[in-house]
């Protein structure tokens, strides 16, 4: 399967870079010091009446040369920047501060942004934990009770070592338990030589409860005068000064960091949270006493050697550690499974081959295609006693062979379906085509499951992710329209009007249509050599802006077992909607993205062409919103 069509158009990256860089959601942010891109930036210049006043250097800082004959004259007593991303330091604002006090500004200048402090939060939470460690899954089989349980170098691996960031607003203080205050871990004053080196910065508390420390949450904020009288944060609500207030924002956010192992505290028993860093990345560890008395600190940053990490990302791993999520796969292979089934199971790194061999199939395969799956997966399999009960093939698909499969005929070809270089929702129809390659190993009478698939759709309402589609026009007085411009242009480029993945239980919506399903795929069939295509209209049903359709998958895994990538549970009446928050959904923008500032207008509906391409698996879509 052809994911990814060829692009033929040699801007193609330009075009969609710039209609999904989100440059408007930043640019809306009215407490942000910003940087345009260089090409526009000249015009901008220019339109705005400041050419004789604003040189604009195409150049990255580092490559900035000072003298008569360089880029500047001289060095400058003023730097202003904006070299940040959540984590504040991850796109290498520390080497480039160093390098511009060394090279570019004099001694004891001014800074604007002036000051930087990372603020940390200790907290238990089983759900921010479940997207880092493999918990033990239960399965209840007409013997009883069986458990899988994650290997032993799985549970002490330190995990991945990039942070994971989050619109930790929409995380429920019901499932995290607070065990610390709010604590400064350090600051980085910009006004003065900055350094790069490898630090650490220690703070002892007392635990405001006892419970198992596992996740430090973690925002910073920026004072833009020596005086702190005006100032930027990314404190989520509890710890914000105003939450009536607060800004939205999607280029910064929050960070969640996951210790190496959780630790117990005990109320009013001093700790210490270490926050470390390197030039680009922060971690942190708990200690007993100071760092500086206490071999346990960790200098190097987390890397995960277990292999899990590698191939699950966090969403994943909360998605197999989801039980309900189990007890569906399981209840539905119970009305498939019979004591002589021989099950090949295609998923990367999926645990549906051991709920197989424990629900009583005969034999049991399955397929992991890279070498990574391949040695997670025996990991798991020998530390459950199994080894020996599950084969293991490690070659793709199309390379299977009877030998493969011990000269046996397949009676159940069983998927989540999960593949790890899916970005979209339906790129998982890539099950499809091994169903269909393997089709020759299939038996008389052989079960698929998921039995069939089917793709829907909504029309949304977005509380604040349009701004990142939203045109600027006009900041702090200047004029934006040629930035605008810019990216309307690439916004009408073909290939930026697809669908873009995002996890919408992250950004709250309310639907203004009913859900309706667009197109139906039949895995007891063979991929069909010609398009699936639909067309039709959605009227939509509650007034509000418009701002997108939302897609997602649905899998049948029996007649009457289903389970969704988009929405759990029914719209409410007054359009709400409750996500999958293990998955991405596909968004797609309406085109031109309707104007918050103009007033409603009469009721609308939405006019749909959707097509799936069997030679490149890819799903081409147009959605047009038009007044009825």
């Amino acid at each position: 399967m052809k994911i990814f069509c060829s692009r033929e158009d040699e801007h193609y990256d330009y075009h969609q870079e710039i209609a999904r860089s989100s440059y408007a959601d930043m640019l809306h942010d009215k407490d942000r010091v910003f940087k345009p891109m260089a090409d526009a930036a000249v015009k901008i210049v220019e339109e705005n009446g400041f050419s004789d006043k604003i040189k604009v250097i195409n150049k990255h800082s580092t490559a900035v040369t000072v003298g008569p004959e360089g880029d500047m004259p001289c060095r400058a007593n003023i730097l202003v920047t904006e070299l940040f991303d959540t984590e504040l330091i991850g796109e290498g604002a520390l080497p480039s501060y160093e390098h511009a006090h060394r090279h570019l500004v004099e001694e004891n200048c001014e800074a604007v942004p002036h000051r930087a402090t990372v603020y940390a939060q200790l907290v238990e939470s089983r759900r921010m934990w479940s997207w880092n460690k493999l918990f033990p899954i239960r399965v209840q089989t007409s013997l009883g009770e069986q458990i899988i349980v994650p290997p032993v170098d799985l549970e002490r691996c330190p995990g991945a070592p990039s942070v994971c960031d989050i619109q930790l607003n929409q995380v429920s203080p019901a499932e995290f338990t607070v065990l610390s205050d709010v604590l400064p871990m350090f600051s980085v004053d910009f006004s003065k030589q900055v350094s790069s080196s490898a630090a650490c910065h220690s703070r002892q508390f007392e635990p405001l409860a006892s419970g198992r420390a596992q996740v430090v949450l973690s925002w910073w904020d920026i004072e833009m005068d020596p005086e702190g009288k005006i100032k930027c944060t990314m404190a989520p609500f509890w710890a914000h000064s105003d939450p009536e207030e607060m800004q939205w924002r999607d280029h910064w956010m929050q960070c969640v960091y996951f210790l190496p192992q959780e630790e117990p505290v005990v109320q009013g028993s001093a700790c210490c949270l270490v926050a470390h860093h390197d030039d680009y990345c922060i971690w942190y560890s708990l200690q007993r006493t100071s760092p500086e008395n206490n071999e346990r600190v960790r200098e190097m940053r987390p890397v995960c050697d277990c292999q899990a990490h590698l191939l699950w990302n966090r969403p994943r791993f909360g998605e197999i550690n989801d039980q309900n999520r189990t007890d569906r796969y399981v209840q539905a292979l119970k009305t498939v499974l019979k004591p002589d089934s021989v099950c090949l199971c295609v998923s990367d790194g999926s645990l549906m081959s051991m709920l197989a061999h424990h629900l009583g199939a005969e034999q049991v395969f399955t397929i992991e295609s890279s070498a990574a799956s391949h040695k997670l997966m025996r990991k798991i399999f020998k530390a459950n006693h199994l080894e020996d009960k599950i084969s293991i093939i490690e070659k793709r698909p199309e390379s299977l062979t009877n030998e493969d499969l011990k000269g046996r005929k397949v009676s159940l070809l069983l998927g989540e379906p999960f593949f790890t270089t899916s970005l979209l929702p339906w790129h998982n129809l890539y099950f499809w085509y091994v169903r269909t390659t393997v089709d020759q190993h299939l038996g008389p009478g052989a079960v698929v499951m998921p039995q069939a698939a089917s793709l829907h759709a909504v029309v949304v309402e977005f509380t604040d992710l349009w701004r990142i589609r939203s045109p600027c026009r006009d900041c702090e007085g200047f004029d934006m329209h040629i930035m605008d411009d810019m990216i309307k242009h690439a916004l009408d480029f073909r290939e930026s009007r697809e669908a873009e993945p995002h996890p919408l239980w992250e950004y709250p919506c309310r639907s203004l249509s009913e859900p309706w399903q667009i197109l139906a795929f039949d895995f007891q069939q063979l991929v069909p050599l010609q398009p699936l295509r639909a067309e039709g209209t959605v009227e939509l049903q509650r007034p509000g802006q418009s701002h997108a359709a939302v897609l997602w998958m649905e899998y049948h895994l029996t007649p009457e077992c289903m389970l969704s990538t988009g929405l759990l549970e029914p719209v409410d009446p007054e359009g709400g909607c409750c996500w999958n928050p293990h998955c991405k959904q596909a968004v797609y923008f309406f085109s031109p993205a309707p104007d918050p500032r103009v007033p409603l207008g009469g009721p609308q509906m939405v006019n749909y062409v959707v097509e799936f391409h069997p030679d490149t698996g890819d799903i081409a879509m147009e959605f047009r919103l038009e007044d009825t």
